[in-house]
């Protein structure tokens, strides 16, 4: 297990600095001086002062390696720069609003699995049945339904209509720890609706693959108790590609919350990134795709460990 946990981690360091090398790269693969381009306001040309001032201060005017140095080391220090439009340490903010995206993410996660895995095991145990036509009914709907159609038709009949809870906004949780969380459940469950039905759709289809194997039917055959082949055979057996399927959807969600964060007002990590891209603010943007790049690698990461503890086989791979 460590000897695979440790290639792991050398892939993914590796990974890391590809990331940051590409992200790098992307300020010198605009085309034109990026510069002018940053400071260009309706088409209009901007001041050439102004242009030579900006590329001094994003260093645009080093050669190129060292340039790369320059900013690798940074990266190291945990400086990402400071922003055009304020002079803010740009760290300081990702460190501000990527708890609050992590948090809304990882909250809906882990709602989309504790309903999704039940109820996929459900379906699949009666596939067929009406349980299972009426489940796979609802999971098909809730996957056509788009995310900011969930969040605005739940603000207006929880929030609006109903007046059961609050209709967005954001509480620190040190403030106000059950006002926090009230608003947080229902972004949480809008996320929630897609990433559930896709986790019931993949663990009804696995558990349904799992008992036409071998040993389950063996198990069966030598009288082994229904519940205990469910526990100890099928579920945990099918829990792998719904690993897959649930890293794979989160790490798309930690820079595709936008909608979400907007809708409900959540001051996230993907609203400053919407900004920062309005405001051309390219040190910014630049330092959010690297955060959230670097994110999704470790949470593949995360799930390549979680393969080696469902699955060993996975280990000598």
């Amino acid at each position: 297990m460590l000897t695979f946990a440790a290639r792991r981690v050398l892939v993914s360091l590796g990974l890391v600095w590809l990331v940051a090398s590409l992200v790098f790269l992307m300020i010198h693969l605009i085309p034109g001086d990026p510069a002018e381009l940053l400071l260009s306001q309706g088409g209009i040309a901007p001041d050439p002062a102004s242009v030579q001032e900006l590329r001094e201060r994003l260093g645009l005017n080093e050669p190129l390696f060292s340039q790369y140095i320059t900013y690798m080391s940074g990266l190291l220090r945990g400086d990402f720069g400071v922003s055009l439009q304020d002079e803010h340490p740009i760290a300081e903010e990702i460190a501000l609003r990527l708890p609050r995206t992590l948090e809304l993410v990882g909250a809906a996660g882990v709602i989309s699995l504790v309903f999704g895995i039940p109820f996929g095991v459900m379906a699949a145990l009666r596939a067929g049945s009406p349980l299972d036509r009426a489940l796979s009914t609802i999971a098909g709907l809730a996957l056509s339904i788009p995310v900011f159609v969930v969040g605005t038709v739940a603000l207006l009949v929880l929030a609006q209509e109903l007046k059961w809870v609050s209709a967005g906004g954001y509480v620190p949780f040190a403030r106000d720890p059950g006002r926090h969380i009230s608003l947080l459940l229902m972004p949480a469950c809008t996320i929630a609706v897609g990433l559930g039905a896709v986790v019931f759709r993949v663990m009804r289809s696995s558990v349904l693959e799992v008992l036409e194997r071998e040993h389950v039917r063996a198990a069966q055959a030598r009288g082994v108790s229904p519940a205990v082949i469910i526990r100890r055979h099928v579920v945990r057996n099918a829990m792998t590609p719904v690993v897959t399927v649930v890293g794979l959807h989160l790490g798309s969600l930690l820079g595709g919350t936008v909608l979400v964060e907007y809708v409900f007002n959540w001051p996230g990590l993907s609203g400053y990134l919407v900004r920062s891209v309005e405001a051309r603010d390219y040190p910014e943007v630049m330092g959010i795709v690297l955060v959230v790049s670097v994110l999704f690698v470790l949470l593949n990461f995360c799930v390549d460990l979680l393969y080696a503890v469902i699955d060993p086989r996975v280990r000598h791979g």
